[in-house]
């Protein structure tokens, strides 16, 4: 394993998204867990009564109870699968168990029942949390919303009644009802439920909030842009909860193999039984036997190796921001050994800044310029306005005021400084000095804008996209995970691309490729014989994520058509946290394939010992629905904090 070490921050990608209940919680809401409690309770007292030599009704009308309990759903659900031709290791259990007590070995099959119906209970709390995990972001949106009616009257309504077009009053210290625009009012919102950003966001005019989100020590009148099914949060949790219901190419294999199998571990138990009483063998050291044989020869390890640790690595991944929409999309993700990454939006913020300032005429120092450039682009809704203003605040410099301000589309902006004439403009028919130093910054991929003060270029000012701080990281650790270097595909200009490559670590580049060519270089590699991740954000990516192994998508900025496109969805797109995610993807599958060779092992050895020589039925049972509790916690481990910070 690389010594790549990935940013430890305690921001916006370090904040973990709700939390589902306590675990202890968790378990008393889950059925199976309860009625497995109450088998193992009747179970202990029975064995108690037994270990006292109590009552002899008395101890099998508790162990006769602990069948009950714990019994019945199995007994349920094979007598389903029965009805449509179908045989599962529910009914080798119950068979089994009831097989045990018509020969008086209550106990033994009391104890069979017990760790069957704990194994199955385990099963169900691991899915039980993964979707806790999910539904707990349910909790951040407001059940109840204040709706401003056409002539300014206030009502309260359900947040689930509102519709696109509204409008919302939010008080201070209000959760926002609805994804919207701000219409009127100004304040902080904290955001950090959704996007983990750290601190407060100004929320002002034409400013986007989210459901769940609150408000701060203003009051915010907001437009209501999606109705509650289409939220932010509403969508997260039908994504996962669709994840949660799916299952993985190995557990349907299991599952096909499992009818199978069942049907030859019956007709062996039959074989065992008949054959041997033709012959002339005592009829209940016959029957022991075969039911010793039906009980350790039942896959019950084998059905719960596969899908605990899938479900805890979903659950652990839902928790830091890593929406897995199909375990077939983790399993995929843990095979990846190529990452493709899409630059705009995806290793960069998508935000230009500015990064040099040249001056053409001495006479101006470097302040004096970008403060007059900021001062006529103030007015500017262009994001590169906004990235001049935003430089010259943060040199904390003072910007005269402007009159008589005009932005002409295609060229830029002009305005009256002090008595000046200020234009920024694009870099056309202007005269060679300004030229020059406008390619020199081209070359280097920057995007260039000259400043023109009484019609004579006084300086460049030259601007580039933010690379998100945490890129560097992520690009050495997928290539240390992966083996193989990661690639940069991009409709952006060669220049810029390699001056990102650059600053990212990747040596192959990509660039000036159209959607359908993107897409293209992704079939490329695979034809090489890799498997690809497409890392994007944006309409443009949705083809090439199509068309990879496994699409990743940006879910904060990503288009809707990238997310719903992709397999995976970085929620906060907290690109750290994708190298985790493949990383304990790929413990997932050690853990999975540890799982299946443990519990062969132990049928293999139990059976073996049965056929060749007499295995007691309380050391079969406790061998084989033992090796079964022992795979289900091992795939639990997966869920701890600790697994995904040791993950990388």
């Amino acid at each position: 394993m690389s010594s790549t070490t990935l940013p430890h921050t305690t921001t916006a990608a370090a904040r973990p998204l709700p939390r589902p209940a306590p675990l202890s919680r968790t378990i008393w809401r889950v059925a199976e867990a309860r009625w497995a409690t109450a088998a193992t309770a009747l179970f202990a007292v029975g064995g108690l009564v037994d270990l006292l030599d109590g009552p002899l009704w008395l101890a099998w009308t508790l162990y006769l109870a602990c069948y009950l309990a714990g019994g019945w759903e199995p007994a349920l659900a094979g007598l389903q699968a029965l009805r449509e031709r179908t045989l599962d290791v529910d009914v080798l259990m119950v068979v089994a168990a009831i097989a045990a007590a018509s020969i008086g070995q209550v106990f033994d099959g009391a104890l069979l029942i017990v760790i069957f119906a704990t194994s199955g209970a385990l099963e169900a709390i691991a899915t039980r949390r993964t979707q806790d995990s999910v539904r707990a972001l349910l909790d951040l949106a407001p059940e109840r919303a204040t709706r401003l009616a056409t002539d300014g009257a206030e009502e309260v309504v359900d947040t689930a009644d509102l519709v696109p077009g509204d409008l919302v009053r939010v008080r201070p210290g209000d959760r926002i009802g609805a994804d919207g625009t701000v219409v009127d009012g100004a304040s902080d919102v904290d955001q950090a439920s959704i996007t983990g950003e750290p601190l407060p966001v100004p929320a002002t005019v034409g400013t986007p909030v989210f459901a769940g989100t609150v408000n701060g020590a203003g009051v915010l009148t907001v437009r209501v842009d999606r109705a509650a099914a289409e939220s932010v949060v509403a969508r997260i949790v039908a994504m996962v909860e669709e994840a949660s219901e799916t299952k993985a190419r190995t557990q349907l294999f299991i599952e096909r193999v499992e009818q199978r199998y069942a049907a030859v571990v019956v007709v062996a138990t039959l074989l065992l039984l008949g054959v041997p009483l033709a012959l002339g063998a005592a009829f209940e050291p016959t029957l022991l036997r075969a039911m010793t044989f039906m009980i350790v020869a039942s896959p019950c390890a084998i059905v719960l190796a596969t899908m605990p640790p899938l479900l805890a690595v979903m659950a652990n991944a839902g928790r830091h921001g890593v929406l897995l929409k199909s375990a077939v999309a983790l399993e995929r993700l843990a095979q990846v050994d190529r990452v493709a990454f899409d630059k705009t939006g995806t290793l960069t913020l998508g935000l230009p800044e500015v990064v040099a300032v040249t001056r053409l005429c001495r006479t101006v120092a470097e302040d004096d310029l970008v403060a007059l450039a900021a001062a006529a682009e103030r007015g500017s809704e262009h994001p590169v306005g906004r990235a001049v203003v935003r430089y010259a605040a943060e040199r904390a410099l003072a910007v005269p005021p402007a009159t008589d301000f005009l932005a002409t589309p295609g060229r830029g902006v002009r305005a009256t400084v002090g008595g000046r004439v200020v234009e920024v403009v694009a870099p056309r028919g202007l005269e060679v000095a300004a030229t020059e130093a406008v390619a020199a910054h081209e070359e280097a991929g920057r995007t260039a804008v000259v400043v023109v003060v009484d019609g004579r270029p006084h300086g460049v000012v030259a601007l580039a996209d933010r690379v998100r701080p945490e890129a560097p990281a992520t690009v050495a650790a997928l290539g240390a995970l992966t083996g193989g270097e990661p690639v940069l595909l991009t409709g952006d200009n060669r220049a810029a691309a390699a001056a990102l490559a650059d600053r990212t670590g990747i040596a192959e580049v990509r660039a000036g490729l159209l959607p359908e060519e993107k897409a293209a270089a992704v079939r490329d590699l695979q034809d090489a014989g890799h498997r690809v991740a497409l890392v994007g954000d944006g309409i443009n990516d949705a083809p090439a994520m199509a068309t990879a192994h496994v699409g990743v998508a940006m879910g904060r900025s990503g288009s809707d058509l990238a997310t719903q496109t992709s397999d995976v969805v970085l929620v906060r797109d907290d690109l750290t946290a994708l190298p985790r995610a493949v990383a304990l993807g790929r413990r997932a599958e050690r853990v999975v394939r540890a799982n299946l060779a443990f519990a062969a092992t132990v049928i293999v050895v139990l059976v073996t010992w049965d056929l060749v020589a007499t295995l007691p039925l309380p050391l079969g049972v406790a061998g084989h629905e033992g090796s079964t509790i022992v795979v289900a916690l091992n795939g639990l481990r997966l869920l701890r904090e600790k697994a995904w910070r040791d993950a990388v």
